[in-house]
């Protein structure tokens, strides 16, 4: 696609992920397979939470520019997603919708332009609802807003705005979410040239309740298989993860989460195996 300034869902996003990518309180398997002869991947995944266990399995289908997912969970739900790349030139075809919810139907287009970027979502049912993005600016800068409507209430869902700068070395983000009543600033410092080390902050203010979130965090490559994450808010939330590469594209993660203002209770743990070929 272009080499323009990204979606909207980009603004803010190497913050976000530093801060929530991966951490997990939960027990979680996963295995994939993958044929490079017909081009499907199979993924199965388990989950256990709070003694409940779940689990789905995932198929993967690609063809030239077209690429076919299906979903099934525990509860005999069927997700299947259809993407397509350069219908038309420089765009982006998604169709999605889930089984037996036959309301769940979803179409989405994406305009990579040299210097914007556009999309539009609606879904598939008699009174659909519509979201339109769209950005403006370069690699280094950009401008973005997006917009929900629902149409059976006749009101507008949703209206965010943000700006993001991104240098070689860091990336800085503003965003204004949720109807004007929450701005999020956040900046992410790389301190390697692979960019695997990375110091992260991130503020939240929300107008209406005058609350404030301070969250600083990072990311630490030990060796070139092993990375440590840590984050710490005001409100004494202090978590970390230990993410290690047993074999190319096969992680291990471990990661807790405490509340230092509440020694007494009791920490949260999890832990992730993803097993790719």
């Amino acid at each position: 696609m272009s080499k323009g300034p990204g979606l909207f869902s980009d603004i803010g996003k190497k913050a976000k992920d530093l801060l929530t990518k991966d951490y997990s309180y939960d027990q979680k398997f996963t295995v994939t397979t993958y044929s490079d002869d017909v081009g499907v991947g199979l993924t199965s995944t388990a989950v256990k939470k709070g003694g409940l266990s779940t689990g789905d399995i995932a198929a993967q289908y690609k063809y030239k520019n077209t690429i076919i997912d299906v979903k099934v969970d525990t509860g005999s739900n069927i997700l299947t997603t259809l993407t397509i790349s350069e219908v038309v030139p420089s765009t982006k075809t998604i169709a999605s919708f889930k089984l037996p919810d036959y309301n769940s139907g979803k179409l989405e287009v994406q305009y990579f332009h040299e210097h914007a970027t556009f999309t539009t979502a609606v879904a598939l049912n008699q009174s659909p609802a519509l979201d339109l993005t769209g950005t403006i600016g370069t690699q280094s800068f950009s401008f973005g807003a997006e917009a929900g409507y629902d149409s059976a209430s006749g009101s507008f869902t949703k209206y965010n705005a943000g700006v993001s700068v991104t240098k070689p070395d860091s990336s800085a983000s503003v965003i204004l979410a949720d109807k004007g009543d929450m701005l999020k600033a956040s900046y992410v410092h790389h301190l390697d040239q692979l960019r695997k080390s990375a110091a992260v902050a991130e503020i939240t203010r929300r107008f209406s309740t005058n609350e404030n979130t301070f969250t600083v965090g990072g990311a630490y490559a030990v060796d070139p298989l092993t990375v440590v994450k840590t984050r710490l808010n005001n409100h004494g939330q202090l978590g970390a993860l230990l993410q290690h590469e047993l074999k190319p594209k096969s992680v291990l993660t471990i990661s807790g989460e405490f509340d230092t203002k509440a020694l007494d209770q009791n920490p949260r743990f999890g832990l992730s195996l993803a097993l790719k070929p």
